[in-house]
């Protein structure tokens, strides 16, 4: 799991606001990890868009973990969740996005995203001087580092197909990085206290996809090839 770094004393940071509705959420009223995820995505994207930055590129999610605050559980049902973002660290091509989510002024769940830009081609671009001149004072000089791995699959690991819906793919013709969160909705057999995704090649429309499973960990493979990799930890 990446650092959760508090929020700083100094730079831009930038809050947004929604309910949490029933769409939102499981049985049990609370909020599911892939809706957690558009609220981090949606509250990354009204930022930049605030910033009034046009650089050219995309931005797309190498990896995003989450984990519950000190309360230690997630929004509910009819809760209006305040989502607060900032940006903890740049590499030479990516960048880190730290989001708080509260409920009443408590920080019920943290999130660390690894970030990366992408030209107009799709080939990712270094960081933009514009993009370091807006949140470079936030990030306070920290470097992270852009490399990713996957745990190996166990021999003992379950598989089973995982249909893709059209409903999950945006405009890039990917799957959403929060349609692959659904995978940790179906993989774990209780709610989660820490969960990470990676993404490590895009899911595409047409794509054959297995979901494989193991205790704590999942992936979805395309041709045996892992496009997407899951840790997580059971609440209890």
């Amino acid at each position: 799991m990446p650092e959760f770094l508090p929020l700083p004393p100094v730079g831009r940071q930038f809050t947004g606001g929604q309910s949490v509705r029933l769409g939102d959420t499981d049985p049990e009223g609370r909020l599911r990890p892939d809706a957690a995820a558009r609220y981090l995505h949606d509250v990354a994207n009204d930022d930049w868009d605030d910033t009034g930055v046009d650089t050219g590129e995309m931005w797309v999610l190498r990896r995003t973990a989450m984990r519950l605050g000190l309360a230690g559980r997630w929004p509910t049902l009819g809760n209006q969740v305040e989502a607060t973002t900032w940006c903890t660290g740049m590499g030479a091509a990516w960048a880190e996005r730290r989001t708080d989510l509260l409920v009443g002024g408590t920080v019920l769940v943290e999130a660390a995203a690894l970030w990366v830009p992408l030209d107009r081609t799709g080939r990712p671009r270094r960081i933009h001087e514009e993009f370091k001149r807006v949140y470079g004072e936030s990030a306070q000089g920290r470097k992270v580092s852009g490399r990713v791995a996957s745990p190996p699959i166990p021999a003992d690991a379950e598989y089973r197909p995982w249909p893709l819906r059209r409903v999950d793919l945006d405009v890039a013709g990917h799957v959403n990085n929060a349609a692959s969160w659904t995978a940790l909705v179906e993989a774990a057999v209780a709610p989660v206290r820490s969960a990470m995704l990676t993404h490590h090649a895009s899911v595409e429309w047409g794509d054959t996809v297995t979901l494989a499973t193991a205790p704590g960990h999942l992936w979805l493979l395309v041709d045996d090839q892992v496009r997407v990799s899951g840790t997580y930890q059971l609440q209890g």
